[in-house]
């Protein structure tokens, strides 16, 4: 069963029923989730003498099993020996946990009011969301992944050419594919300067006045200066009506100031964004964050959005108390840090070039960028 079917599962809300063959701790950080997913580990090593042990703990339904293990090759063997033993819905995942850790899954978010349109890509495997806003021709991709050609398939099919390619801050859960895929297609790549005071590659300002279009139809893309996750944090706000939020404010959370060893200073902006900045905008703006942390965030059709004045009411970042209470959150007893953040740091500054297996392996694993697990 290739990622993309399982991501289809998911996002329909279809049974599925996963025996994980990982190790337990591999298995315990990072998992395959979703509403009407259940899954059970067992090692792989656990079941090489033979897969008895692993039938009283599988459904008796009609429900489709899928095996899952790192890379694929333990996946199916494991499978292979359930049907020797006459069970079927038998699957195993194509590609294994990386590949399901690269799938991009495209949701349309909605039209523009001059004729373009707005999509998401959803990475489920990850917790990671990328834009493409097209119009008149033209297209520009918003926290793009590294996995670049994805974006470039989905523009070539919509006859549309790249033009801009904007980061809204300097990531560390996840390499960047912003800088190479502006220079496969002659786009323009934009990054929050303040991000970018120590990068070693060109780069277009992302800051407060700069207007950027996309498109004959002129679809303004607004910069907003919404530091907190980083310093440089920019939200972009597209017809008046949707507010990437980058990784300030998610469904469910807020983002955490503490990538960058200055979650203390930072604090007192995260507190300022979101409590008086975005306080000042439309409730009616549709939020689009960068990053999920649950499946329950994925809303019809897989997207992940939300209307702001209903954060306002729901969400736990948005309601805290006073300064002293804020400051506590966003500061101590956090989540666990983003796996190889460090490193994913320096790529996406230009000061090391790992390859291609490297930067999946500094990839493995959930995103951590919420104060809230």
């Amino acid at each position: 069963m290739p990622a993309e079917a399982v991501a289809r599962a998911i996002i329909n809300q279809l049974p599925l029923f996963i025996l994980d063959v990982r190790n337990s701790s591999d298995y315990d950080n990072w998992k395959i989730e979703g509403i009407r997913v259940e899954s059970v580990n067992i090692p792989y090593f656990d079941l090489l003498e033979g897969v008895d042990s692993a039938l009283p703990l599988l459904p008796t339904d009609n429900r489709r099993v899928l095996v899952v293990c790192a890379k694929e090759g333990s996946s199916q063997f494991v499978a292979e020996q359930l049907v020797a033993l006459g069970l079927s819905n038998i699957y195993f995942l194509q590609g294994g946990m990386k590949a399901w850790s690269e799938h991009l899954e495209p949701v349309r978010i909605g039209a523009l009011e001059s004729g373009g349109e707005l999509y998401q890509f959803v990475r489920l495997g990850k917790g990671c969301l990328s834009y493409m806003l097209i119009s008149g021709g033209e297209a520009a991709v918003v926290d793009p992944l590294r996995m670049t050609d994805v974006f470039e398939e989905f523009a070539k099919q919509r006859g549309v050419q790249i033009k801009h390619t904007l980061d809204t801050h300097l990531h560390a859960d996840h390499i960047s594919g912003g800088r190479r895929l502006a220079e496969n297609n002659g786009a323009n790549y934009w990054l929050p300067s303040k991000d970018a005071e120590d990068v070693t590659f060109h780069y277009h300002p992302l800051d407060e006045g700069n207007q950027i279009t996309v498109g004959n139809t002129r679809i303004a893309i607004q910069p907003i200066y919404s530091p907190g996750h980083t310093i440089g944090s920019t939200s972009i706000i597209i017809d008046g009506k949707y507010l990437l939020s980058g990784d300030i404010l998610f469904v469910e959370s807020i983002g955490r100031p503490d990538l960058a060893g200055n979650a203390s200073d930072w604090a007192d902006h995260l507190r300022t964004t979101l409590y008086d900045k975005y306080r000042a905008l439309s409730d009616e703006l549709i939020v689009l964050p960068a990053h999920f942390g649950k499946t329950t965030e994925l809303g019809e059709g897989g997207k992940v959005s939300a209307r702001l004045g209903d954060l306002y009411a729901t969400n736990p970042g948005l309601n805290m108390g006073n300064e002293d209470a804020f400051r506590l959150a966003v500061t101590t007893n956090l989540p666990s840090q983003p796996h190889a953040y460090q490193e994913i740091r320096k790529v996406n500054m230009g000061f090391i070039q790992p390859s291609a297996e490297e930067q999946r392996e500094m990839e493995i694993g959930p995103n951590r960028c919420a104060i809230h697990d």
